[in-house]
């Protein structure tokens, strides 16, 4: 069962139930980004992320941002929320959500968060109103629903920090970490050096590495690395760009210095990279 709310504003919901047709979300499907939530209500099964297999455990459900493409081992398997920005904005609305560099655009990259029987009865309770809700046409569902989809992100929100927040974080720690890591996902095109955004938040480079450090986090670099490279990798599996279009899309001023940061960051070149691609493809 698939279901979708749209309005005049290019408001997007979407809910799918038990349907095949989620299998791929394409890398060529960002002219309608969508972040989802997906909750794997069968046994364990593998996810595709960016053509990377990832353990997808049974009663788990799993963070997806706009720039990742996937698919699903069985897909029938799988509860699938996703929305876009129109619809509900979390950096807009971070006071009322708190996930905004956390559930999304962290330093984990994609969250898994994990159900035990009580929250499966509880997400299972909610999964139910939405669908009574998706069914109603009036002048108030789309209200309804976001209030919906807010209390389905503040529910994941709770939980995932339940498993993943260190005791000792404060959350004006957390709160710096989450900037952080939404400053990289705005800016790591353009901004390659901790220094820049440590001068945007106005504070210094040993401070935020003490605090990521204190708090177990990838240091800011790492971030900034690991950011950079991901989005190399997508437009190396899913585009024709050249390796030289790729670096000045992302930022390098020599097609050369991308070369040497992506040999050393992903221990192969961009060339030896796409070569594997074809070679894991038709294998």
């Amino acid at each position: 069962m698939r279901y979708e709310y749209t309005d005049s504003g290019d408001a997007i919901l979407r809910l799918s139930i038990n349907e095949t047709n989620i299998q791929r979300n394409f890398f060529q499907d960002r002219q309608t980004p969508l972040l989802s939530f997906a909750w794997n209500r069968g046994a364990e099964q593998t996810v595709y992320i960016d053509e990377v297999p990832i353990k997808l455990p049974a009663q788990s459900c799993l963070t997806l941002m706009v720039s990742q493409s996937f698919r699903f081992e069985r897909p029938t398997d799988i509860v699938l929320w996703q929305y876009n920005k129109p619809f509900y904005c979390i950096v807009e609305h971070d006071v009322e959500v708190s996930c905004v560099g956390f559930l999304f655009y962290g330093t984990r990259g994609s969250m898994l968060i994990h159900f035990d029987d009580k929250e499966q009865e509880s997400f299972g309770l909610l999964l139910r109103v939405f669908e009574e809700e998706f069914k109603q046409r009036d002048n108030i569902q789309g209200e309804m629903l976001r209030v919906l989809l807010k209390r389905l992100i503040i529910k994941l929100t709770r939980l995932a920090k339940d498993q993943y927040v260190n005791e000792v974080t404060t959350q004006p720690a957390l709160d710096i970490i989450r900037q952080y890591s939404l400053m990289v996902e705005n800016n790591y095109k353009k901004l390659h050096q901790v220094q820049d955004y440590a001068n945007l938040m106005h504070k210094s480079p040993k401070t935020l590495s003490n605090l990521f450090a204190l708090h177990q986090q990838p240091s800011p670099l790492q971030i900034i690395t690991d950011r950079i490279v991901l989005e190399a990798k997508r437009l190396l599996t899913y585009t024709d760009k050249s390796s030289s279009e790729i670096a000045y899309e992302l930022g390098f001023e020599e097609p050369t210095h991308f070369s040497r940061f992506f040999k050393k960051t992903a221990g192969q070149s961009p060339m030896e990279f796409k070569t594997m691609l074809k070679k894991h493809v038709h294998a």
